[in-house]
C-alpha cells in the first residue's frame, strides 16, 4: 500500500532539514545554497519549495529547534550532578549530532543571515536555572550565590569555550576544557561537600575542593 502522503511529506521535510544542517555545519550559512541541499536531501526543487520557501527560512527552522535536537536521558539525581551531567552531555551531543551542532554554529553566525535573536541562548540559561535552583534547596550552593546570574555567566562561558574548542581542535578537547572550566567555577557556587560528592565522566579528570 502507499504511503499516506502526510507521512510522505514529514520524511521529506526531516530529510530536508537534516540536509540542510549537515551542510550549514560543512559550509556555515554563507557558504550554504538551497542548490547544495536540495542535492543532499535528494528533493526537487518543488519539494524544497513546499516546506521551506528560501535557505533563511531553512536557517531560522534549524536554529528555532536547537533544545528538540538533543535528547538527555532520564537521570537518577538533581541538582549540580545533573547540571554537570547535561554539560558534559551537550559537549558530546556537539562532537557527534550534526542537528545540535548545526543549530549553534547558526546561533553563532546569525549576523550572517540578518538576525540578532538570544532565544536559543536563553532558553539554555532557564534550563541552567532551574537546576541551580534545585541544588539551592538541597543545599548544595554557596550562601552569595545568584542562580539566574550565574546561569548567564555559565552559558557565556560555556559558548565561548565550545568555539574556542572547535578552532583549535573541531572540538575533539571539548570535553577537558569543559573540565578546566569546572575546576575554577565550582569552588566559587558550590560547598565543599557537595564538589566532594560530585562524578565526573571517566575520560576527564576528577577533582575536590
Amino acid at each position: 500500500m502507499d504511503e499516506p502522503k502526510q507521512e510522505r511529506a514529514v520524511k521529506t521535510r526531516e530529510a530536508i532539514l537534516y540536509a540542510a544542517a549537515e551542510v550549514f555545519d560543512t559550509y556555515g550559512y554563507s557558504g550554504a545554497s538551497i542548490s547544495k541541499i536540495m542535492e543532499r536531501a535528494q528533493v526537487t526543487q518543488g519539494g524544497m519549495y513546499f516546506h521551506f520557501k528560501s535557505k533563511l527560512g531553512l536557517a531560522q527552522a534549524v536554529l528555532a529547534h536547537q533544545q528538540e535536537f538533543v535528547h538527555f536521558p532520564p537521570q537518577g539525581h538533581d541538582g549540580l550532578q545533573l547540571l554537570i551531567d547535561l554539560n558534559f552531555f551537550l559537549a558530546r551531543e556537539l562532537q557527534t549530532n550534526v542537528l545540535f551542532r548545526a543549530s549553534v554554529r547558526l546561533a553563532v553566525e546569525q549576523g550572517d543571515f540578518g538576525m540578532r535573536d538570544d532565544t536559543a541562548y536563553q532558553e539554555w540559561v532557564d534550563q541552567f536555572h532551574g537546576l541551580l535552583c534545585a541544588a539551592r534547596e538541597r543545599g548544595e550552593l554557596l550562601p552569595g550565590v545568584d542562580e539566574r546570574e550565574f546561569a548567564n555567566v555559565l552559558v557565556g562561558a560555556y559558548s565561548g569555550i565550545q568555539v574556542f574548542s572547535n578552532v583549535a581542535s573541531g572540538r575533539a578537547d571539548l570535553q577537558s576544557r569543559l573540565a578546566s572550566m569546572w575546576r575554577y567555577l565550582l569552588p566559587a557556587i558550590a560547598t565543599p561537600q557537595a564538589i566532594a560528592e560530585l562524578r565526573f565522566p571517566q575520560d576527564v579528570q576528577k577533582f575536590a575542593a
